[in-house]
């Protein structure tokens, strides 16, 4: 049996009156593949949210590896093991992919970073590690804003990467980006979660990226859970096909 990595009991969030999550119940084990999908407006970038500490839930719960993170500030959360990519451009555009990449490994290291000063060796062959990993070691020295759209998605990545995540949350990985890299960068997701053993949450538009990666998925509306299951569960379900799918499944 998995052990639970993430457990989350009755998780509200509201904004203005506004119900943005409503009483979620939600877990992933070691080693989950999930997705989260639902219209613009269901929650999920809130969900996301109160994950990594950038809302404080108004009630419930949210365990990391036994550990309520509720409240929690977000570099205490990523220093415990969750690391996020954004769905709008979280980079430095002024700063090479390296750089981004590297203060990045710097932060996860605990050590103040600067330009101006050396850095260690460990730390930059870290930095060139994930760069390849991710597609852009030949991109290390261009600046971050001049990247195409695709690029900056999994520079996102890189820099989420850098924090070595035990759960990795990605929103809207493949946004922007043209057929090619969405396969190249999914083929990537699906190594880290295969062969690094990184647990990984995703929220996608893209329902064939969905349907074609994600073991579970999770459907809101509204801030409820219409329906958790196997890709087949949700494609068949009635409500979500009313509510979300239409004609498309």
């Amino acid at each position: 049996m998995k052990t639970k990595i993430l457990e989350v009991s009755g998780l509200n969030k509201s904004f203005g009156g506004l119900h943005a999550t409503r009483n979620l119940d939600f877990a992933l084990s070691e080693g989950d593949l999930d997705a989260i999908i639902g219209p613009n407006g269901a929650g999920k970038s809130t969900f996301f949210n109160l994950l990594t500490g950038y809302h404080r839930p108004d009630s419930g719960s949210i365990l990391f590896n036994g550990e309520n993170i509720a409240g929690r500030l977000p570099h205490e959360i990523t220093r415990m093991g969750i690391s996020r990519a954004f769905q709008i451009s979280n980079i430095f555009p002024k700063m090479t992919a390296f750089h981004n990449v590297r203060s990045a490994v710097q932060a996860q290291m605990g050590l103040a970073f600067s330009l101006f000063r050396s850095a260690d060796k460990s730390g930059n062959e870290q930095t060139e590690e994930v760069l390849s990993l991710c597609g852009l070691i030949e991109k290390r020295e261009a600046m971050a804003g001049a990247l195409s759209q695709g690029d900056k998605k999994k520079l996102e990545l890189a820099i989420a990467l850098a924090g070595k995540p035990k759960l990795l949350l990605l929103d809207e990985p493949t946004a922007g980006m043209s057929l090619e890299e969405t396969q190249e960068t999914m083929a990537l997701v699906d190594h880290l979660n295969r062969d690094r053993n990184i647990t990984v949450l995703f929220t996608e538009h893209d329902l064939s990226v969905v349907f074609n990666h994600a073991r579970n998925i999770t459907l809101l509306h509204y801030g409820r859970i219409i329906i958790q299951g196997m890709p087949d569960q949700v494609r068949m379900n009635e409500t979500a096909q009313k509510v979300y799918f239409g004609e498309q499944y």
